[in-house]
């Protein structure tokens, strides 16, 4: 059975950090890239980051650069997204998908899989 599940969200305010998590069954992780998106209200699902499956090819979108890093744990199957100096504009429900491939791609019709997803509410 193919699993992604989220978690890590939570209510912050502007400049704190936050830690997602993405737990994944081993069919759902091991040889695939995979990637996080993010779905603010009344806007359209967008790209944040992703990573390969092996040597730790990253790709991130513009706006969290800087800020956001993706990372993997393969002894544990859990993808990661740390997000540091977080701002109002970053909130959103936040996805982990699995890519149909092993690289990295900014492209939601390459991710095969997706979880269920964790809120990320940043206000003062």
């Amino acid at each position: 059975q193919v699993q992604l599940v989220e978690s890590g969200g939570g209510l912050v305010q502007p400049g704190d950090s936050l830690r997602l998590s993405c737990a994944a069954s081993g069919r759902a992780f091991s040889g695939k890239g995979m990637g996080w998106f993010r779905q603010a209200p009344g806007n359209e699902r967008d790209f944040v980051a992703s990573i390969s499956w092996i040597g730790g090819s990253t790709y991130y979108a513009d706006s969290v650069k800087g800020r956001f890093a993706i990372s993997r744990d393969y002894s544990k199957n859990t993808l990661y997204l740390q997000m540091n100096n977080l701002k109002p504009e970053d909130t959103a429900v936040y996805y982990c998908a699995t890519h149909r491939g092993s690289y990295p791609s900014p492209r939601q019709n390459e991710y095969d899989y997706w979880g269920q997803g964790t809120q990320v509410t940043v206000s003062s």
